[in-house]
Formats: C-alpha cells, structure tokens, sequence
C-alpha cells in the first residue's frame, strides 16, 4: 500500500512538472541533472560551489515559480 502511494505521489508530480513547464520529464531530468550545488567548510567558513544555471535550467525554475538563486 505504501509503495502505491509513492508511485502515485510521483506521477502526481511529474503531471504537475509536465503541465507547469510544457517539457517532458525526460527532458526535465536531463536538463537538471547536471547541476550540482556543495557546501564546503574551509578554515570554519562555509562556502558554496555551485554550477551556474543554463537558460534551460532557468526557463523550468521560472514556470514552477522558484527562484533562481
């Protein structure tokens, strides 16, 4: 019973990606796997690496209403 539950949160959500961004979840997970964010600690100072977004990357951000940084 759980496991259907997931399964039907999941599609749930990827109907709601696929309707907010007119892209496949193919493409959505192609485009934002490649980025990658990290917090490193140096010397007690945290710092954050990011990749920078692709205009892909930021057009899907803007239609579900994220921000982009």
């Amino acid at each position: 019973e759980a496991h259907l539950t997931i399964v039907f949160a999941a599609l749930a959500v990827a109907r709601y990606l696929q309707d907010a961004t007119g892209m496949s979840i193919k493409k959505i997970v192609n485009t934002l796997r490649p980025l990658q964010q990290v917090t490193v600690r140096i010397a007690g100072h945290e710092h954050l690496a990011q990749d920078p977004l692709t205009p892909a990357a930021e057009s899907i951000l803007d239609d579900l209403g994220l921000p982009t940084q």
